[in-house]
């Protein structure tokens, strides 16, 4: 392991790279499980795989990782990012992420260390099978033959969507012979540029500006959707939901999946389109390290949990509401699958407390580092010369210090703080490499997004959120002007949109407007009655797309009532299916010795999904 990070001796994290079996780390505090795995991943070669018991956790691993790992590639295999049997899917993001990682491990990976990240939910998700993913590729070189006709039937197969300018992941446009497309593996679009029918050039583009940024080679195109509609899937799904079901009655999702056409919702019939379907498990090499986040278990069961209690709302409830739920065995794992597959495999289950050392056991020797709440409530002590003091404590015994910020600025702000009080001159190391490379008797500073400090025998990380209780910088979400523009463009004329204060209008594109004597980019909206809005560029985020057959569709009128009936009406539906859903998860709770999930936490989870 790395310096100052192996108590447990160089044979000790021998063993916690080669045995094949069980270990528990214990003495390994979020955190310093990154560093950890950085030493791991590099030990062992090849791939090892991560799970976080949520995606929060997820990220905050990732960054902690990164610093520690630098140089090694991680891949990201995030859950849905909807709740089990909700009525809308998982977003474009999402499914193009899973499925450009699902499609990595398909095709093969070599011996440089790679790390696989996803979280408890995603684990339990199935998958589609390999080989379905295997054959799902396109790929073209200039010179290459391609017919647009064949390009568009991929795109309509594979789950992309079509939009007047591409800006992301999963999109495409036709513009006569020029073709740009999003793939969700890459970083950027590319424009394929047609004379006749042979690809003459391929260049990627900047999705702001549109502008070429290089020529490429080869483009490689994988699918967005995990459900691939093919003629063998759309008849696979036919044959199964009426084997599931029976008779589709006026159900929507049959009709407009017969059709070949995609609908909001339709992933959760994932096992309808395949023969069979796989689990992450299946995509891994044989050799693969896997390691659990310290909670994984807990959330592993509060998971399996909501997804009972999802289905029994949805079958015991919704039948009429011709929403008809496979169960869950069909689309996620079991407890028993979940540990077979742990079983067969070298597994290392992370733990911040100190057990006592077994067969399977290993004390890493980490613990969490010092919180300085205390001093916090005292106005008698000074907060950061308490800081300074114990700083150069550590250093006295022996210890690498580093300070931890959330953010460049943050980590400035911090500097200046702590000179003021006697720590002066505190060098940025920029990762983990070159921290240690640096005279150990001198504290440094780090960017390393850390809720909580920890210490080993000869190093000692001090969060921020340590000294001061919160970040002195927090993240925001931001959209730069350029985004709204990105965002509008995404838009064609003609397309309905729903304004969440207003209801159904059809959009009519963008326009300038003068506003107090300047130039104001507003969306134009027309409603029934001949009525227009002017929505500006930047309040986007009020409208969503129409999500259903935009045809026989009645605009709103603008200040009417018929939207805010409906309104009230879908709101007194959730409430409805919180009460049933509240209600068996409370029968269940009664029938289990150990209740899982609360009933009203679940129903606010449920509601906020809506």
């Amino acid at each position: 392991m790395a310096d100052g990070a192996r108590p447990a001796g160089a044979a000790s994290m021998r063993r916690v790279a080669d045995d094949p079996g069980r270990l528990d780390l214990v003495g390994a505090p979020e955190g310093f499980d990154a560093l950890v795995m950085a030493d791991l991943v590099r030990a062992r070669k090849g791939l090892s795989l991560f799970v976080a018991r949520d995606g929060t956790r997820l990220s905050a691993f990732v960054d902690a990782f990164r610093f520690f790992g630098q140089g090694i590639e991680v891949l990201s295999f995030p859950a849905w990012d909807c709740l089990p049997y909700d009525r809308v899917g998982p977003s474009a993001g999402a499914s193009a992420q899973r499925m450009a990682t699902l499609s990595r491990l398909a095709a093969g990976l070599d011996a440089t260390p790679r790390l696989l990240v996803t979280t408890v939910p995603g684990l339990l998700q199935r998958v589609p099978p390999r080989t379905s993913v295997q054959d799902a590729g396109y790929s073209a070189r200039p010179g290459n033959q391609v017919e647009i006709a064949d390009l568009e039937r991929y795109f309509a197969i594979n789950g992309y969507s079509r939009a007047s300018t591409v800006s992301e992941k999963g999109e495409f446009a036709i513009r006569g012979g020029v073709i740009d497309v999003f793939p969700p593996g890459g970083e950027e679009p590319v424009r394929l540029d047609l004379f006749g029918d042979t690809l003459e050039s391929i260049r990627a583009f900047d999705p702001e500006t549109q502008r070429s940024t290089r020529q490429l080679k080869e483009v490689s195109l994988l699918p967005v959707s995990e459900a691939l509609l093919d003629k063998a899937a759309v008849s696979r799904f036919r044959t199964g939901y009426l084997e599931t079901f029976g008779a589709p009655g006026d159900d929507p999702l049959y009709a407009t999946i017969s059709a070949g056409g995609r609908r909001a919702g339709m992933e959760h019939y994932l096992s309808l389109f395949y023969p069979d379907l796989a689990t992450l498990f299946d995509y891994l090499p044989d050799d693969t390290a896997i390691a659990l986040d310290h909670l994984a278990k807990e959330a592993r069961d509060e998971r399996m949990a909501m997804i009972a209690d999802a289905y029994d709302a949805r079958a015991n409830t919704e039948r009429r509401a011709n929403y008809h739920p496979l169960e869950p065995a069909r689309l996620y794992l079991d407890a028993a699958e979940w540990d077979n597959a742990l079983k067969v495999r070298a597994t290392r289950r992370f733990s911040a407390f100190n057990e006592v050392e077994g067969e399977v056991v290993i004390d890493m020797g980490a613990r969490a580092g010092r919180s300085f709440s205390a001093e916090r409530k005292l106005d008698s002590v000074n907060l950061f010369e308490a800081t300074v003091d114990h700083a150069n404590k550590l250093s006295a015994a022996g210890k690498r210090v580093l300070f931890a910020s959330w953010s460049d600025g943050s980590s400035d702000r911090l500097m200046h703080m702590l000179a003021d009080h006697g720590l002066k001159s505190l060098p940025l190391a920029a990762y983990w490499d070159a921290a240690r490379a640096a005279d150990p008797k001198k504290p440094q500073r780090v960017v390393l997004p850390l809720d909580a400090g920890f210490e080993t025998d000869s190093l000692a990380v001090i969060s921020e959120t340590d000294i001061l209780g919160d970040r002195l910088a927090r993240p925001r979400k931001r959209r730069r002007a350029a985004n709204f523009l990105a965002e509008a463009s995404a838009l064609t004329p003609g397309d309905l949109v729903v304004h969440i204060d207003h209801g159904i209008a059809r959009y009519e594109g963008l326009k300038t407007l003068e506003v107090q004597g300047a130039p104001h980019d507003t969306l134009e909206l027309q409603y029934g009655g001949e009525a227009k809005l002017y929505l500006p560029v930047e309040n986007i985020d009020l409208l969503t797309r129409y999500g259903a057959d935009n045809e026989g569709v009645q605009l709103d009128r603008l200040g009417g009532a018929a939207w805010q009936a409906r309104k009230a009406k879908a709101k007194e539906r959730l409430r409805e299916m919180a009460d049933g859903l509240i209600r068996i998860a409370a029968e269940r709770a009664t029938k289990l010795s150990d209740p899982v999930e609360p009933p009203r936490r679940l129903a606010k989870l449920w509601l906020r999904s809506r």
